[in-house]
């Protein structure tokens, strides 16, 4: 375009749209690029993947746990471990029995109390307000205990030993049968028995003449094994 100016002619150029440089007046600019949006990270619920009872008394049972938590996720909640007295109510969670919650510990342990002897229960799993939906785990507690044995090493040489192992009603009625049994380390054998009957290399029953204890009562029965001695034995009685 030209211009006069006195003696001078002016020439200006327009800039074209769409051009190198600045948009002519008037044109729409570009949108800028949208960015592409990347995965949402969310925390999974917070749940226990596996557990199990790892301890048991006549009325408590001890329930272990280990939690799967993965990034962006550092939270530790608190593990609820909910008892039931039968199967199905554990499946659709009802009439619990018992409830104990554990620590904000990644892994770990809690013991529900006030149980009834030699029962089976079923338990499962809750934390952060969310019910497992998988793990069904059970547990039986123990038989109160009425009687006890003891051992004690009498004698010993490098091929065997002498033991006496005393027998004690710890229940609150007689005992009327008693059974005495044990887990030997090696290749040990019984090779003489006085005051029991044999019931296998790692099991006695009483004879039948020291079957039949009062509460507190004792008796006691002996044994010649073959074998390296032992520091201890560890004896199992039961009616």
């Amino acid at each position: 375009m030209l211009y006069k100016l006195g003696g001078t002619i002016l020439v200006l150029v327009g800039l074209v749209a769409g051009g190198v440089g600045t948009a002519a007046a008037g044109a729409p600019l570009a949108p800028a690029a949208t960015p592409t949006p990347g995965p949402t990270l969310t925390c999974p619920p917070a749940l226990p993947v596996s557990g199990g009872v790892t301890a048991a008394t006549a009325t408590s049972l001890t329930v272990t746990y280990s939690m799967l938590l993965t990034p962006p996720c550092g939270y530790n909640p608190p593990v609820t471990v909910t008892l039931f007295a039968g199967q199905s109510d554990a499946q659709q969670w009802l009439n619990p029995v018992a409830e104990a919650v554990s620590g904000p510990e990644r892994s770990g342990k809690v013991t529900l109390d006030g149980l009834t002897p030699d029962t089976a229960y079923w338990f499962r799993f809750s934390a952060d307000g969310r019910h497992d939906p998988y793990v069904i785990g059970t547990g039986r507690t123990a038989a109160v205990a009425v009687c006890t044995a003891t051992a004690a090493i009498d004698s010993a040489w490098s091929g065997g030993f002498v033991a006496t192992v005393t027998v004690r009603n710890v229940g609150a009625e007689t005992l009327t049968g008693w059974r005495v049994s044990w887990q030997w380390l090696g290749g040990e054998r019984i090779l003489s028995l006085w005051n029991a009957v044999a019931q296998g290399d790692s099991a006695v029953g009483n004879a039948s003449y020291n079957g039949t204890l009062a509460p507190s009562g004792a008796t006691t029965f002996g044994m010649l094994v073959s074998g390296a001695p032992p520091t201890g034995i560890a004896l199992t009685c039961a009616r």
